[in-house]
């Protein structure tokens, strides 16, 4: 199998632009055509130009045959880089169809010889690697409708299927709905590249939520641990309690109970209905650090009053 130097073919320069490149195809396409032509071997230099052209429109395969073009020169067998195999599979003087072994041993069966379609020219090239990352957002992010953006590396490889570089890549992204902790979310299309005119790899985000301050997470529903002081628990109060989005007001009855839970609809995270879960506020007594003699003597009198013990049960 020998190599075939397309630039030379179509007598351009491998620096040629798109315009070019596609302006010297016409040019011999009219000179060489078979049903015009009287020129000696017409047929045989109309496929080629044919198969040049095919070969560098595209900036995908022309990407691929210029990495293979460093291993070749015209006219002389053709071995490719070190653990290179040829994709077509086919063996030395096989007819594959209008274009060379040559060709096919590069992009595949991809081509009008082969089926063509832009179907078929997606299915032989090879696929560009999937890329994970972590992203983690705090528990406001998700309520927002803002995008959040983010940046990472995605592995670039040369035509051979060998990495050679890593380039940073930024997106905009929309936290869905609903989102939850260790969920994994798919953007296609934004992995690495394909090769050769293969599709994109995908990128996959898991979703991990950033710890919160003041809440804990259960599933759509937020807990918050809310002090107080005993006699507040005792004589009930009304207490501005921290949402994500502000502060609501709060009632605690007169004799609640320390660990008891109250309940605030509409205050948690987004499920995937759109609707928001519960916020959970569990009461949490907490004692003065200190007391001098005037309090304790208060407590003192508390404790023969109310002629209460709690272990009654116990």
């Amino acid at each position: 199998m020998d190599f075939k130097d397309y630039y030379k073919i179509l007598g351009v320069e491998p620096t040629a632009d798109d315009k070019a490149i596609k302006a010297a195809y016409r040019k011999l396409a009219r000179k060489y055509h078979p049903d015009v032509s009287k020129e000696k071997d017409a047929e045989a230099k109309f496929k080629d130009a044919s198969e040049a052209y095919e070969a560098l429109k595209s900036a995908d395969k022309r990407a691929e045959y210029d990495e293979m073009r460093k291993y070749g020169q015209h006219g002389q067998p053709f071995q490719g880089p070190p653990g290179w195999q040829g994709r077509g599979g086919f063996g030395g003087g096989q007819d594959t169809g209008d274009f060379s072994d040559f060709f096919s041993s590069i992009f595949g069966n991809r081509g009008p010889g082969f089926g063509g379609g832009e179907q078929s020219r997606r299915s032989a090239g090879r696929r560009g690697q999937d890329v994970e990352m972590e992203l983690p957002i705090f528990l406001e992010e998700t309520l927002s409708a803002e995008s959040k953006k983010i940046s990472f590396q995605v592995p670039q490889y040369n035509a051979a299927g060998q990495h050679v570089s890593n380039t940073s890549k930024s997106l905009n992204v929309k936290i869905p709905a609903g989102v939850s902790d260790g969920e994994r979310i798919r953007l296609k299309g934004q992995g690495a590249p394909g090769v050769g005119g293969g599709a994109n790899g995908d990128l996959y985000l898991t979703i991990r939520f950033a710890p919160h301050p003041k809440f804990d997470v259960e599933g759509e529903n937020l807990i918050i641990t809310l002090p107080l002081a005993p006699w507040e628990l005792a004589l009930g109060t009304e207490v501005a309690v921290p949402t994500l989005t502000g502060k609501i007001n709060l009632k605690v009855p007169a004799g609640s109970q320390n660990g008891q839970r109250m309940r605030a609809k509409g205050h948690g995270l987004l499920n995937k209905a759109g609707e928001r879960g519960s916020l959970f506020v569990q009461l949490k007594a907490v004692m003065p650090k200190q007391a001098d003699d005037d309090v304790k003597a208060l407590w003192q009198e508390l404790a023969k009053k109310a002629a209460f013990d709690p272990r009654e049960h116990f």
